[in-house]
């Protein structure tokens, strides 16, 4: 095998492929990059470890043909420190010479028998335009569980229903709802699936264009695959049941409050620099305003106040820093609206284009308080 590429193209498919590496993996093939060069002018790049491939295809120079596996954060970190010339890739016996302008690397081959077989990628269900997929993914990945001893919560409930797709993440803490409509190639498609909140996020990052989304059974265990511009990601399902998370929205809301986004994202970025880990700051809702409070006692004190719209009676409630200001930089409307009931229960924040438009529903984003001031 040998083949000629440009550095920046090698080095962007290698590190996102890489991405996929597992930490932990069951054996020491698992931590190559399979590289494969066509004769037809193209390479592709693989990873896989049982549960989740990443396939990326750029065009090079291929002299010839054949494949070979080496370590793959090895050529990952090499790719990134090479100096901006074409590369060539040479297999020559059990090693793979690299080599780019006066720079010169040779790495170990792994067998490549001992390799899985790589997932076939099931037929496109529908399409969706990246820039909506990953803004939708963004949204609600922010609540996924990052507690590994809890798979279900690492994951994102995807749910499809005709041109619809909703995606459902929680950690226990807090809840996000995303809806977004996309391109079905049946208009009666109907699923749901529990996919990985990392493989999703990766996933969606690294598309452009349209994204093509599959469904479907792959060796007999069900699989969700993502490609766009020569980038494929697969990955089996995460089994289980999902908690019942929808009926943690309240059926009636008493008290709403409307604010500017960006004027309570910095208010609450400054408050958040005097709140002890853990420690919630305390959102104080009463006479057309919003006040803000974090520290108490000896520590450091911080308040800041901000008008709002508040229909209702005034309410104090309190928020984890971190996970309200996730969920303000979620809000991509210039107003954000919080619907609440009392001050211990669950908190509905979503955006709206005015401060006395309709409330889109599109995204939200349930908190619930913290009342340790």
């Amino acid at each position: 095998m040998k083949f000629k590429v440009d550095r920046d193209v090698l080095a962007e498919a290698v590190t996102w492929a890489t991405k996929s590496l597992p930490q932990r993996p069951a054996v020491p093939v698992l931590t190559g990059i399979l590289i494969t060069a066509d004769a037809s002018g193209s390479v592709q790049l693989a990873v896989f470890d049982y549960e989740v491939s990443s396939r990326a295809e750029i065009a090079a120079e291929v002299e010839s043909a054949g494949t070979v596996l080496v370590s793959g954060r090895l050529l990952a970190e090499i790719a990134k420190a090479l100096p901006n010339q074409p590369v060539i890739l040479e297999q020559q016996d059990n090693k793979v010479s690299l080599t780019c302008g006066s720079s010169r690397f040779a790495l170990m081959t792994m067998p490549v028998e001992e390799y899985p077989a790589l997932p076939e990628i099931p037929e496109t269900s529908g399409m969706v335009a990246a820039s909506d997929f990953q803004h939708a993914v963004s949204q609600a990945t922010i609540a996924t569980s990052k507690d590994d001893t809890l798979p279900i919560l690492t994951s994102v409930r995807v749910e499809i229903e005709g041109e619809t797709i909703t995606l459902l993440a929680t950690d226990r803490y807090r809840l996000a709802v995303r809806e977004f409509t996309w391109n079905p190639r049946r208009p009666d498609f109907s699923a749901t699936a529990l996919v990985r909140g990392r493989t999703l996020s990766d996933a969606a990052k690294a598309m452009g264009g349209d994204v093509e989304i599959a469904l479907a059974e792959s060796g007999g265990k069900e699989m969700l695959a993502f490609s766009a511009n020569g980038r494929v990601t697969t990955s089996l399902l995460v089994e289980g049941d999902y908690p019942k998370v929808r009926s943690l929205f309240p059926k009636e809301v008493a008290i709403t409050a409307v604010c500017e986004t960006g004027t309570l994202r910095e208010a609450v970025r400054r408050v958040s620099l005097v709140a002890e880990r853990n420690t919630p700051i305390k959102f104080e809702f009463a006479d057309g305003a919003l006040t803000l409070r974090a520290g108490a006692g000896d520590d450091a004190q911080a308040s800041e106040s901000l008008p709002v719209d508040i229909s209702g009676e005034d309410i104090s409630t309190g928020f984890n820093p971190h996970f309200i200001a996730e969920g303000l930089a979620a809000i991509d409307k210039p107003y954000v609206r919080f619907s609440m009931t009392e001050p211990k229960k669950p908190v509905v924040i979503s955006g709206q284009d005015e401060a006395d438009s309709e409330l889109d529903t599109s995204y939200r984003y349930l908190l619930m308080p913290v009342m340790r001031f």
